[in-house]
């Protein structure tokens, strides 16, 4: 089972520099569960990277390969670290 509890250090009020960072279209990230912030995407896909294709408001468009298919995420980009 994966983690979904903060570290001690990490606990508290969420970092405002990782909410509203900013990631570039054509950027190449990883699928990171925050968990001060409620998520709405699969758990299979944590851990797995893509490319930013768009973005639509704050939000980011995020396409990954899962198995042969390419699929397109709209997440928000505090769950979103560079690679």
């Amino acid at each position: 089972m994966a983690r979904q509890s903060k570290k001690i250090r990490e606990k508290g009020k969420l970092k405002l520099s990782s909410y509203f960072k900013k990631i570039d279209d054509g950027a190449r990230v990883a699928l990171v569960t925050d968990a001060g912030v409620c998520s709405s995407y699969a758990k299979r896909l944590k851990g797995m990277s893509g490319k930013v294709v768009g973005s639509r408001g704050k939000f980011k468009l995020l396409e990954i390969k899962d198995g042969n298919k390419l699929k397109t995420i709209i997440i928000h980009p505090v769950h979103l670290r560079k690679l």
